[in-house]
């Protein structure tokens, strides 16, 4: 169908707005048609996560049309595979521009198909939701959301009725519905008001609760109960929850960083509202330095990632990345299970494919065992699911700052994270050490491990196809050596294959299918290349590995990683 078709079934809908039509017009009368190609020439693909992208008019954005036409699709399928069954949904949002609307209109669509809603108040984080569902008993639930996006982006996660987002079959089976639904004409956007429920405060108790109940030295952190933390929620919905929490484990010494504490979808204090980037965490920094804090945690807008920062030997706060933070957690995690004896060979963590090796070492050191999955915490919360009843999840997380504890929630969760990184960080000060003189024994017992990420943008339909050129060339032509050592295994997690690239013998691997490449070499560097699921990026992830024999050897060990991840970064042309 042609960008002029499309665009005219928008106009000929009985059900789209005056406003939506007459900048549909405009699009359509302009000689540049870039606009017009950019909003209609594909629709807002409702991929395994659901929706994200950037707000507008068209097939192509975020708007209360798509939203309605995700949510009639989904309603669809929950009537089909729950038939006859009592149904209910749980519905979040964070503080986006328009999250508000969207999450509404996504409770009138599924209220006009005769199913339950329960509706937060307003704002609460991404973990709270899946809280919710399990909560409830609801069959799925969805929260409005674009988690770290610019803020011209919002997003549409769906969920399953274990909490987590949906895996095999049911995220294929839910695309083929949403795409099914071929006109906006299709969508019942009439409420019934009688089948949607406000739900908050009483549901804020719960979770709090029962996060509370995850604390590992709760006599540690009435010694250190008022250790000065510094945090900011970036605008987002960790101002709701956070503060909160940490006051209910026991910590009293919590300074906001007020400039950042009001919801706002226009993140006005930032470039990006992403507690990964350095940018985002200058004024938690700023007020850290001023009531001179141990600890500086910040949590993206819907609160499922948290950023930290400490001071390092020099006196000076330094942000950790996420492979440091998630290495620092799970060790006090597993360390402490074991102390208190909870740790009997039925006890496990994992991490994504991406993420550090170190913390494989860190759990066969307290004997618990490590599962390796895909990005993404839907694949986490898998393994959670199908372990239930026979393992007991520990922990787990991955590089891009998500971190979970505890099997309550089933996606990241921001908000049991700060409260496990605070508690942590008591321990580490009764022991008489720091944040990063335990990183650094830690490295010195398992090994310095060394993680970046490069990521390259690459917007539009042109941009989509470049990214798939450059990951078709890495297959068709994959590195034979990475800074002098040879690859010895080449992984294509798309075919689900282990090629020796020596002898050319091919394995296969249990592996979901993702478009996901790995050259790992014999010197155990690791490199991994995918595109980015929720935005227009190709990503790839470096991990190098060195030895540490001494404090005085760190920093130049450090350096020769970082200039060994340099060299491949130029071997790659990227």
């Amino acid at each position: 169908m042609s960008l002029e078709a499309k665009a005219q079934n928008w106009l000929n809908s009985q059900k789209v707005d005056s406003e939506t039509k007459e900048a549909i017009k405009k699009m359509l009368n302009d000689s540049d048609n870039t606009e017009l190609t950019e909003c209609f020439y594909k629709d807002l693909e409702f991929g395994t996560g659901g929706l994200r992208g950037i707000m507008g008019v068209g097939s192509n954005r975020m708007n209360q049309y798509t939203v309605g036409m995700a949510t009639q699709g989904l309603a669809n399928y929950l009537n089909d595979v729950f038939s006859g069954e009592s149904i209910s949904v749980a519905i979040a949002h964070d503080s986006r521009n328009n999250s508000r609307f969207f999450a509404e209109t996504t409770a009138a669509v599924f209220s006009a198909n005769n199913i339950k809603v329960y509706l937060f108040e307003s704002l609460r984080p991404t973990p709270e939701l899946s809280f919710a569902i399990r909560e409830l008993g609801c069959k799925s639930g969805v929260v409005l959301t674009a988690s770290h996006n610019p803020k011209e982006y919002n997003g549409y996660k769906a969920y399953w009725e274990d909490g987590a987002q949906m895996v095999p079959p049911h995220d294929k089976n839910v695309i083929t519905e949403v795409g099914k639904i071929t006109s906006i004409d299709e969508v019942k956007f009439d409420a019934r008001q009688d089948l949607i429920e406000i739900i908050g405060e009483e549901m804020d108790e719960k979770y709090f609760n029962t996060l509370a109940e995850l604390t590992l030295s709760p006599e540690i952190i009435k010694q250190n109960q008022d250790i000065p933390i510094v945090f900011s929620s970036i605008h987002g919905t960790g101002i709701k929850v956070v503060p909160p929490v940490l006051e209910k484990f026991g910590f009293t010494n919590v300074t906001v960083v007020d400039e950042q504490a009001e919801p706002d979808g226009n993140f006005p204090t930032v470039v990006y509202p992403n507690p990964e980037e350095a940018e985002a965490l200058t004024l938690a920094l700023k007020k850290a330095k001023e009531v001179n804090a141990e600890l500086v945690m910040a949590t993206d807008p819907d609160a499922d990632r948290v950023g930290i920062a400490a001071r390092n030997k020099d006196g000076e706060f330094e942000l950790l990345n996420g492979n440091q933070t998630g290495s620092l957690l799970l060790y006090y995690l597993a360390k402490k299970w074991k102390e208190n004896g909870k740790i009997d060979g039925k006890q496990f963590m994992v991490k994504t494919v991406v993420t550090t090796d170190l913390i494989a070492k860190i759990a066969a050191k307290f004997d618990v065992k490590l599962y390796d999955t895909l990005t993404g915490f839907k694949y986490i919360a898998e393994i959670i699911r199908k372990l239930e009843g026979k393992e007991k999840f520990i922990g787990g997380g991955e590089e891009s700052y998500g971190y979970l504890v505890g099997d309550s929630v089933r996606d990241k969760d921001a908000v049991a994270s700060c409260a496990l990184i605070a508690e942590m960080t008591a321990w580490i000060l009764s022991e008489g050490s720091t944040i990063f003189d335990t990183l650094e024994k830690i490295h010195r017992e398992f090994g310095l491990y060394q993680e970046s990420l490069k990521s390259i943008t690459k917007k539009g339909k042109s941009g989509a196809e470049e990214i798939n050129e450059m990951m078709a060339n890495f297959r068709n032509n994959p590195p034979q050596t990475l800074a002098g050592s040879p690859v010895v295994e080449l992984i294509d997690y798309k075919s689900s294959t282990s090629k020796n690239p020596t002898n050319g013998t091919e394995t296969k691997i249990d592996f979901p299918s993702s478009n996901v490449l790995q050259f790992l070499t014999a010197d155990e560097t690791k490199v991994s290349v995918r595109p980015s699921g929720t935005e227009p990026k190709i990503k790839f992830y470096f991990s190098v590995k060195g030895e540490l024999s001494s404090t005085e050897d760190y920093e130049n060990a450090k350096q020769l990683l970082k200039n060994k991840t340099n060299k491949i970064i130029e071997e790659l042309g990227i």
